[in-house]
């Protein structure tokens, strides 16, 4: 469910649970305020437009009242060594979102809590960590990391080498 309305002159596309700046109300944090101009309602299949309000009401929390980031204003005059800077920040106010049409936040389903799946051995968790290893068509299942290692140069002297006639220094 979710309904557009109008605050501060702009239109917010809003859901329950939501949060969303607009423009500065003068009310206290933690009070609720009834928003009264909704231009549209959705539930579902079922569409409500207004012409050009809906006549239901969306019910907020006021979360807090901010400032929002800085706009820079630079004024300036070619070749008059003419320069203008200046600075805005706009005021808001924070507001989240409890009912739309009376419809509350549907409760969570609750779920089964940890202790009772039961828990987890060491033994299951390093069995999932494990990786697993297994042998292809062709390939030794038992190759070891000294079977995989080149030749040292200290008096070994591999099959091939032999054969190309390297001797050891």
């Amino acid at each position: 469910m979710y309904a557009v309305i109008e605050s501060g002159g702009k239109q917010y596309k809003v859901a329950i649970g939501d949060r969303l700046k607009v423009e500065s109300l003068n009310l206290d944090p933690g009070s609720s305020v009834d928003l009264e101009k909704v231009l549209f309602l959705a539930d579902g299949d079922e569409v409500r437009v207004g012409s050009p309000y809906v006549g239901s009401k969306v019910e907020a929390t006021v979360v807090g009242h901010g400032r929002g980031d800085k706009v820079r204003i630079f004024k300036m005059r070619r070749r008059k060594n003419s320069r203008t800077q200046a600075g805005h920040r706009q005021n808001y106010t924070e507001l989240e979102i409890v009912s739309i049409d009376g419809k509350k936040a549907e409760p969570k389903a609750k779920t089964a809590p940890a202790d009772e799946a039961g828990p987890i051995s060491e033994d299951a968790e390093k069995k999932e960590a494990a990786p697993v290893q297994e042998a292809v068509e062709g390939e030794a299942a038992d190759t070891t990391v000294a079977d995989a290692t080149p030749a040292s140069s200290e008096g070994e002297v591999s099959p091939g080498d032999e054969e190309a006639g390297k001797t050891p220094a």
